[in-house]
């Protein structure tokens, strides 16, 4: 496999590590992937009630939850550590602001269009700026508003498919429908993203993600231009995802029929693994409750079933009775928990060997 250049980063393998939320990706998964050449994200969703005894308010909380997870990873490794932060968040300029200040190394942002991320850089800065759009079009706006705000090109594009986990950028008819699919899309944004690099004298690298599953997976999405992939629900399974171990055994447990599409409290349509905490919410068992923590701006706070933060913060520490497990359409494929550099090692070689596979055919 090629290396992945982000500005004046090289990962020596094209594969980021996708943010998962709530705690799923933190220090202890990032940095391992850091280790063996990728790309380690850490997300900062939920921090505010991981780390709520770090301070007297979930929003301090945040920001101190954020900076030691920053730090933890730089105690661990020398690779590249980013963050990712979704625009839907309340709290989403103090993260960004945080993740800038601590020197990581790269803001993934999603969950929206991040049109103004580029205003959170202070002078001397190092930290790249990568946006996840799901469409062409999403891609060409904010390219061309960065540029014309900030005098600011991207440095790094994430194309983010419908087969991806947690939260989707696509509407409930969209997710099965070809003319959406990853494969139909990537092509798409590459030719907007290259188009408007050569315009500029400068190279964005696009990262395919949402489905990428295999070494041949990886294979596929760069022949189609992606200069690299991210991967979520790979690493889920890992010794080192920060997930408590009754989380991976859901993605372990499961069969093709249990990864479901919901409605999310926040408006947008997920795909998760079944729990009888979803069960629970289809029959209308589930009250809403208070909100307290004030973290997704477009939830439905008056209508929702139940609190999506302490839903998901339920199923990282196990408590899948109480919330359920994000999941990629590729989830109920997992047979093990393995290491990072296992996996790691795995994908490369799937990818040499469907190489060798295509060689042999010419």
């Amino acid at each position: 496999m090629k290396s992945l250049k982000i500005g004046d980063l090289t990962a020596r393998l094209p594969i980021v590590q996708g943010g998962m939320g709530v705690g799923i990706s933190l220090s202890g998964l990032a940095s391992a992937v850091a280790n063996e050449g990728g790309v380690g994200v850490i997300s900062s969703a939920g921090l505010g009630l991981i780390y709520k005894d770090k301070a007297k308010s979930v929003a301090e909380a945040a920001i101190e939850g954020l900076k030691e997870e920053l730090r933890k990873a730089r105690q661990k490794t020398e690779g590249i550590i980013g963050v990712n932060v979704m625009v839907a968040m309340t709290n989403f300029a103090d993260m960004v602001r945080t993740a800038v200040k601590e020197g990581a190394d790269i803001i993934f942002s999603g969950a929206g269009l991040p049109l103004n991320l580029p205003s959170f850089l202070t002078e001397g800065a190092k930290t790249k700026l990568a946006p996840i759009v799901s469409s062409a079009r999403a891609a060409k706006l904010l390219c061309e508003k960065w540029w014309t705000e900030y005098r600011y090109t991207p440095d790094a594009i994430v194309v983010e498919g419908p087969k991806a986990g947690g939260h989707l950028g696509y509407k409930g008819d969209q997710i099965f429908d070809e003319e959406f699919s990853l494969g139909k899309t990537l092509p798409e944004v590459v030719a907007v993203v290259n188009r408007f690099a050569e315009e500029h004298g400068c190279t964005i690298p696009v990262i395919a993600a949402g489905g990428i599953y295999t070494g041949e997976d990886i294979f596929n999405a760069m022949s189609l231009g992606a200069s690299g992939v991210q991967m979520g629900t790979r690493f889920v399974t890992t010794e080192e995802c920060d997930a408590d171990i009754r989380f991976k055994e859901a993605y372990i447990n499961a069969k093709e029929g249990d990864i479901q599409i919901i409605q999310s409290p926040v408006g947008m349509p997920g795909r998760a693994v079944r729990s009888s905490f979803l069960d629970s919410v289809k029959e209308g068992l589930t009250k809403p409750k208070q909100c307290a923590f004030n973290c997704i701006k477009t939830c439905d706070v008056v209508h929702s079933p139940y609190c999506i933060m302490l839903a998901l913060f339920n199923a990282f520490k196990g408590r899948l009775d109480h919330g359920y497990a994000f999941a990629g359409a590729n989830a109920w494929r997992a047979e093990k928990i393995i290491s990072v550099k296992s996996l790691m090692s795995s994908l490369s070689a799937e990818y040499d060997a469907f190489v060798e596979k295509i060689k042999s055919k010419l």
